[in-house]
């Protein structure tokens, strides 16, 4: 099998019990994962995510908007005499 037959036979469920494994780092048996099936895992997960709009993928971070956006008409600063 390879890596793209692998992520087509990854279902919502079990793609979410990769997540969790790599997040307490432990499978749903209990027993822990090693750090090679943790890399692996997170391979699996990104390359699982790109399927999904970007908005949706782990780990996203919407940008932020500038604290002080440019006006579209900018006013003059007037002085007290």
């Amino acid at each position: 099998m390879d890596f793209q037959q692998l992520l087509n036979s990854i279902t919502p469920e079990i793609y979410q019990q990769l997540q969790k494994a790599v997040e307490i780092g432990k499978w749903p048996n209990g027993r822990s994962i090693s750090d090679e099936q943790r890399s692996l895992c997170m391979q699996a997960i990104i390359a699982y995510d790109q399927r999904n709009p970007e908005s949706e993928r782990t780990g996203y971070v919407p940008p932020k908007e500038p604290i002080c956006a440019p006006e579209d008409n900018p006013k003059p600063i007037k002085w007290d005499d």
